[in-house]
């Protein structure tokens, strides 16, 4: 066993993590609900397989958004209270919200879940006032920037080297 260990360690690179075979959930209905501090441990969980290591919140980050009087934050639920999905917003004085991150569960993408929690946050923040939300996104995350452009949203600015390992991201906006 420990020769086809030394063989593999040759071929594949130190470091080199296999990509996660993802297997689509069954098709259920889906359900928005506000996300409070009495889901922190889930979203922790759903966060890390969400995002790659590196991209993903904290806990103390978490902690800090769900106790903000000024941010919003929601969840999508299954019928039987599984959480494949969350948004959180911070809401500024400016009449501006900002996305500060949203994530859906690999097994659950491609299904308009995403849609349907900017849906709800735009309506959640007219109700609030606010006329603007912008957010950050990955200059690598191709499909993220072409799901904003289709909901309108515009590039205004790209950030040199704004994430963690030293990638580029883009500063998006939208009127609400």
């Amino acid at each position: 066993m420990a020769v086809f260990q030394r063989i593999r360690e040759f071929f594949i690179p130190p470091g080199f993590v296999e990509p996660e075979v993802i297997i689509p959930a069954p098709m259920t209905e889906y359900a928005i609900r506000p996300l409070t501090e009495k889901q922190l441990k889930e979203v922790l969980k759903l966060n890390l397989r969400c995002f790659k290591a590196g991209e993903n919140y904290t806990k103390y980050t978490f902690s800090y958004l769900l106790s903000e009087p000024n941010t919003l934050s929601y969840r999508i639920v299954t019928p039987n209270g599984n959480m494949v999905g969350f948004i959180f917003i911070m809401c500024h004085e400016n009449g501006t919200g900002h996305i500060t991150t949203i994530g859906i569960a690999p097994e659950h993408r491609r299904r308009g879940l995403a849609v349907r929690l900017l849906d709800h946050t735009e309506n959640a923040l007219q109700h609030r006032k606010l006329s603007m939300l912008t957010l950050e996104v990955r200059a690598g995350n191709i499909a993220a920037q072409n799901l904003y452009r289709s909901l309108g949203y515009s590039t205004i600015q790209r950030l040199k080297k704004y994430y963690n390992n030293g990638e580029d991201g883009f500063l998006m906006v939208k009127s609400i």
